[in-house]
């Protein structure tokens, strides 16, 4: 399922959801959350998981362009597992072995961290990745935006990136001042934003200003139900876990921006990397032998 093809299900729902009565886009939005699963249940199992009427379903199904629920389901289905790639990832991961019913604390994270980064990793992330990374390198900087918990994000972004990257900008640490930030960007200017449930309105507003003037949004988010995603020129989705919070598949998106683009200017970034460390050095900041 890819977010840049306009003639999938899923693309028409997030395009039409906003225009909808709130039990439709209610639905639409439980749909988005939970589109891999809808193959599998009935539509009285969909009007009651989405807590709606069965009548709003054959609403939203029309609206949508389908006579019924069938060709909906089949639909969502087959954009929703377009390569068995993805499973065969997903069946590699060996089970760890419980002990007394119930494996250690370390054990359960550990776990759950590999199975979200396994899911994470689809052609979708992988094609609008390569897409992510051109915007950065013909933006004139980079502005970061994120929230808490997910302000800790944008921050180590910046953190990494600014080792090598000069051309980069935190808008995180004060909302308060972030329109007239955002009123200042050149229209190069591109704005990478952390946006995960519970979606804040500073961040939404922030993203639908930078849209209105122009500027290229690069969207980290876990849901396509994400408010601002129409906004974005590009969304990298990962997974999020139900069980616990966790952000190592966010770490493990940021870091391999970082080191892409560290790629793509390789030269450079070394001799940038290479000063530092030797100033770092002579400063007694690092400890040398």
């Amino acid at each position: 399922m890819s977010l840049d093809n306009p003639g999938t299900t899923i693309n028409k729902i997030v395009d039409i959801k906003d225009s909808l009565p709130k039990r439709q886009r209610q639905l639409c939005d439980y749909i988005l959350k939970n589109y891999q699963s809808i193959g599998l249940i009935t539509i009285k199992e969909l009007a009651s998981n989405a807590e709606v009427g069965v009548s709003t379903v054959m609403r939203t199904i029309n609206a949508l362009g389908y006579e019924n629920f069938n060709d909906l389901r089949k639909d969502i289905y087959e954009e929703s597992f377009p390569s068995e790639s993805v499973w065969t990832l997903k069946n590699s991961i060996t089970e760890i072995q419980q002990e007394g019913g119930r494996a250690p604390t370390l054990v359960q994270v550990w776990k759950e961290s590999v199975n979200l980064l396994n899911e994470s990793l689809d052609p979708d992330l992988m094609e609008n990745f390569e897409i992510a990374i051109d915007l950065i390198e013909k933006s004139s900087h980079v502005n970061i935006l994120g929230s808490r918990p997910y302000k800790a994000t944008a921050l180590y972004f910046e953190q990494l990136l600014g080792e090598f990257y000069s051309k980069i900008g935190q808008l995180s640490h004060d909302t308060e001042v972030i329109y007239d930030r955002i009123l200042q960007f050149e229209k190069d200017e591109i704005l990478v934003v952390f946006a995960f449930e519970p979606y804040t309105n500073r961040i939404i507003e922030a993203v639908k200003l930078a849209y209105e003037l122009g500027n290229k949004i690069i969207l980290i988010t876990d849901y396509i139900s994400c408010p601002v995603i129409s906004y974005a020129s590009v969304t990298l989705k990962v997974e999020v876990s139900k069980e616990q919070f966790s952000i190592v598949p966010i770490i493990a998106l940021i870091e391999a921006l970082v080191i892409e683009i560290g790629k793509r200017s390789s030269e450079e970034s070394i001799k940038r990397l290479k000063r530092l460390e030797k100033t770092l050095r002579e400063k007694n900041v690092i400890f040398s032998y």
